[in-house]
């Protein structure tokens, strides 16, 4: 897989980056920033899924969004300097593109094709979370719970998926054993199999057809925002 905003910048918008990519290795469970951390490293992911959580005072907490191959975690901080509003964290082991600030900055002021995909990829992350807010409020957790294997299905190059149930109570903002019954809900109805730690994807038909609305719409957005290379070309 290849990060969908490097692929789309020009070539020579690319190679101003470029020299500054370092590849790193994301394990999953690795904590990126805390709210109120300065955003001195931008991530673009190549594969995998890192997790935007809304924390709340008592310790409660709820993934607002996903960033993935299609965008970039803190690219807003290639404006100006930026704090982080929640925690980011990695859902899934992966693959990233990583680059400070400070650096991301300089190729910003140069380059108006990067400014450009910088204001699409915030518009297409603001629709994701107020998606979000609609989905946690109003969708079963079955279907919430269906959404975000396809959303990280699309994101990584296997059917099977390593989250604990930590992870998965904290995204759905759900009990453990409310996860629990969930999983294997779905999997008595052929659509997964789920051991502790493990989802294994069977029929992601099946998982389309009881996930909600919000996974069409998301990616809609984000497809419309911000086109694979190819579409853009054409």
């Amino acid at each position: 897989m290849q990060n969908r905003l490097l692929a789309s910048l020009p070539r020579d918008d690319y190679a101003l980056i470029a020299p500054h990519l370092l590849l790193v290795d994301l394990e999953r469970g690795r904590l990126l920033y805390d709210p109120g951390d300065r955003i001195d490293t931008v991530y673009f992911p190549l594969d995998g899924v890192i997790s935007l959580m809304t924390l709340m005072e008592n310790g409660a907490a709820i993934e607002s969004a996903t960033i993935g191959p299609e965008g970039a975690l803190g690219l807003t901080a290639a404006v100006a300097p930026r704090q982080s509003l929640g925690r980011a964290i990695v859902q899934t082991p992966c693959r990233a593109c990583r680059i400070s600030a400070a650096q991301l900055h300089e190729v910003w002021e140069k380059s108006p094709r990067l400014r450009e995909l910088v204001d699409r990829h915030a518009e297409a992350l603001f629709g994701h979370a107020i998606q979000s807010v609609a989905c946690n409020a109003l969708h079963s957790v079955e279907a919430r719970f269906c959404r975000w294997l396809l959303t990280c299905h699309d994101r990584i190059s296997e059917d099977r998926v390593a989250l604990t149930q930590e992870f998965l109570a904290d995204m759905l903002g759900v009990q453990r054993t409310t996860v629990t019954a969930v999983a294997r809900a779905l999997q008595e109805k052929g659509v997964i199999r789920y051991r502790r730690g493990i989802v294994d994807i069977i029929d992601r038909a099946g998982l389309e057809a009881i996930a909600c609305e919000c996974y069409a719409s998301i990616r809609r957005t984000y497809e419309r925002l911000l086109p694979l290379p190819q579409a853009a070309a054409g």
